[in-house]
């Protein structure tokens, strides 16, 4: 697969893994960890490096490479080296695992995982909550959420929307049926925005946006704030974000991790880590111009330690 512009992560070139796994041994070894040198490492190789220097590793000495991390390691920082570790399925299930265990559900970690990745991913996904957990995601979901919500849940994760282009003749219409299904009735049919949001390609749903505005002389996004609340609308604005401009997208939610009283550390390793190997870059660009500091300055006010050393590195 080619790489996509705008990546702040590459594979290395000059990879060598028995000097990586030498030097990760050696950070880890004896009194104390060199948690610079775990970085250093860890934060310039791609995933795919990184699954090297875990077989290689267990080869080397006989020790695997995520449990000694685990011992080593903790915190926030522990967390980011660990989603490091993770191939991208499995670090979306664990994340969706995580947000659904114990008392209370994370929504906006669910929403923020589904809601933005394409059927190969879904069902990638799927396949490796089920390996891995031993439970089927589906019904996980329909346990921990209700009403229109879950099933918006429930579509998007059968990865089945539709990838082919924009069909011009029907973008107009399909606006038109959003328009009658929310702002043009007393009411909301919620049937027919998922739908439509749900199951249309993201070329399509591009269209449909723009001819929403004909329609309603306002954009998708009031209608669906004035329409919707809770997760619900969540779930549909985070769709319609992420299919206008992913890049935008996450600049947004990288400061909504940030501002205020509090941040969402959560938050901000799954987006840094996630996209280092795809826009970060872009994200980076469109953070300063949207928010006139740049990403890695707003990261220094929020965190500290190891943990913002290793996101400072994975942002440069």
């Amino acid at each position: 697969m080619a790489s996509a512009p705008g990546p702040t992560v590459t594979p290395y070139a000059g990879f060598d893994k028995d000097a990586d796994t030498v030097a990760l041994r050696k950070a880890m070894k004896g009194l104390g960890t060199d948690e610079k040198a775990i970085i250093d490492v860890l934060a310039a190789r791609s995933n795919a490096q990184r699954q090297e220097l875990i077989l290689q590793f267990k080869t080397a000495y006989g020790r695997d490479l995520i449990s000694d991390l685990k011992s080593e390691l903790s915190g926030h920082f522990e967390d980011a080296i660990l989603a490091l570790m993770s191939p991208p399925d499995l670090y979306d299930a664990k994340c969706l695992k995580k947000a659904m265990k114990g008392l209370g559900t994370d929504e906006s970690a669910i929403i923020e995982v589904l809601c933005t990745r394409n059927n190969k991913q879904i069902h990638m996904i799927r396949d490796r909550y089920k390996k891995e957990f031993k439970h089927d995601l589906e019904k996980d979901l329909k346990d921990e959420t209700s009403g229109n919500f879950k099933r918006i849940l429930i579509g998007i994760s059968q990865g089945g929307r539709d990838e082919g282009p924009a069909d011009a003749s029907r973008a107009a219409a399909d606006a038109q049926t959003l328009y009658k299904a929310g702002e043009g009735k007393l009411g909301t049919d919620e049937s027919e925005f998922q739908r439509i949001l749900v199951a249309k390609s993201a070329a399509h749903l591009r269209l449909v946006f723009d001819e929403y505005e004909k329609v309603s002389k306002k954009s998708i996004e009031k209608a669906i704030k004035s329409e919707m609340s809770g997760d619900l609308e969540n779930a549909y604005l985070t769709i319609v974000g992420f299919f206008r401009n992913p890049v935008e997208f996450y600049a947004d939610l990288l400061q909504k991790a940030m501002v205020g009283v509090g941040t969402d550390e959560d938050r901000l390793i799954r987006i840094i880590v996630s996209r280092s190997e795809w826009d970060l870059e872009l994200i980076k660009s469109t953070y300063m111009h949207k928010y006139k500091r740049t990403l890695v300055d707003a990261v220094k006010s929020e965190v500290s330690g190891d943990f913002r050393k290793l996101l400072i590195a994975l942002i440069k």
